[in-house]
């Protein structure tokens, strides 16, 4: 099966105040060239880039790298519109949707669930979760789940599809990576004394 790994890297950025989140340090790259490049060292057989048309230092940040950029027009609507964008034209088996924010996931995180997708092939989503199974990213979709995408709306990103299909979802344990996000200059904070 073929997989495409999305990330989605179309929002705003609108809660660091005048800093985006995306092009923050981390050891010494901008996150989103880092969550690139661990998207193109896993598994994946392509890895695709939603950005925003109005962001041109988040495209500059990725030259040079093997990535399908996808500008999301209607980053203002919402997350649903980015996903809706990644996903148009898709032929791929299943679809890796990677958050640009989330920057402890690993690449053998990301791997570990699309190779769980072979060994749970009747589920039709996969998600990594926390050590007490609160489920959270990567997630992984099946083809047959494009068509529903094209219908999200809103700033929900996938949750409607997620709770429509949750019987028919295999969690896949990858610890807290899986829930940490930095959206605030506080989380990034918070994050760096961490690792210091």
């Amino acid at each position: 099966m073929s997989i495409t790994a999305l990330l989605l890297a179309g929002g705003a950025s609108s809660r660091m105040g005048t800093r985006d989140k995306l092009l923050e340090d981390v050891g010494g790259t901008p996150l989103l060239r880092e969550r690139a490049l661990a998207c193109l060292a896993s598994c994946a057989d392509r890895v695709r880039v939603v950005l925003p048309p109005d962001r041109p230092e988040r495209a500059k940040v990725l030259t040079g790298l093997d990535v399908d950029i996808i500008y999301n027009d209607g980053a203002d609507v919402g997350m649903s519109n980015s996903l809706r964008c990644g996903v148009a034209g898709l032929e791929a088996g299943a679809v890796l949707i990677v958050l640009a924010d989330l920057p402890d996931l690993t690449t053998p995180d990301l791997d570990k669930v699309m190779r769980a997708a072979d060994a749970h092939p009747l589920a039709t989503i996969l998600r990594g979760a926390d050590a007490t199974g609160k489920p959270g990213h990567p997630v992984l979709l099946r083809q047959k789940l494009y068509a529903d995408v094209m219908t999200l709306s809103g700033d929900t990103g996938a949750q409607p599809l997620l709770r429509q299909y949750k019987a028919d979802t295999v969690l896949v344990p990858i610890g807290a990576a899986a829930l940490r996000d930095l959206d605030t200059p506080e989380d990034w904070a918070a994050w760096r004394a961490d690792r210091s």
